[in-house]
């Protein structure tokens, strides 16, 4: 298998700051919440990790109820102080529990929390694919260079449906119905 396709076993979601200060600025805020809830739907359903954080919540408002919503009992949110993630040690210490070796990585803002987050597990040595489908930015100008920044850096370029379709594998997996339905 090519190092830039998806194994279940070694992955992870990690949802970054969709929270409610961000619904209204961002123009695209409810395609990249539906996107971010069918992610963390399909991966639960395929029983790969979902991390979800949230920058300063006391000041940004919680996660978004739509995601809330979605995520898994045992699912606890990691509340951080930096901008990327990986400043938080709650945050670091699910990945090495979980054994992941790759990140599929969405959220808001592309060129702050999330481009940090997907620099910092780079330099870390995790492989780190982007949802674009479920990332923005309150501006278009900051969302391309953060996408830009990225890429150069060798982020994978990914969606929603690439990606649960890459850890599915085949149309004979047994969820394959049930994830199908999620992205229709």
């Amino acid at each position: 298998m090519h190092r830039n396709t998806l194994e279940a076993h070694s992955t992870a979601l990690v949802v970054v700051d969709i929270q409610e200060a961000f619904r209204d600025p961002i123009p695209d805020s409810l395609s990249v919440i539906e996107r971010a809830v069918i992610a963390v739907r399909g991966f639960q359903m395929l029983g790969v990790p979902v991390i979800v954080t949230e920058q300063y919540p006391r000041g940004l408002g919680r996660t978004v109820e739509e995601i809330l919503l979605s995520l898994a009992d045992e699912v606890s949110v990691i509340e951080k102080s930096s901008f990327s993630a990986c400043g938080s040690s709650a945050f670091v210490e699910r990945l090495r529990a979980d054994g992941v070796e790759t990140v599929v990585l969405c959220g808001v803002e592309a060129h702050v929390c999330v481009s940090q987050t997907a620099h910092d597990l780079l330099a870390d040595g995790i492989a780190v694919h982007l949802l674009l489908d479920a990332v923005s930015s309150r501006n278009e100008t900051d969302k391309r260079a953060g996408l830009k920044k990225m890429f150069g850096s060798g982020v994978v370029s990914s969606s929603v449906e690439m990606a649960l379709f890459e850890l599915l594998r085949d149309s004979r997996h047994p969820h394959f119905k049930e994830v199908q339905a999620l992205i229709k």
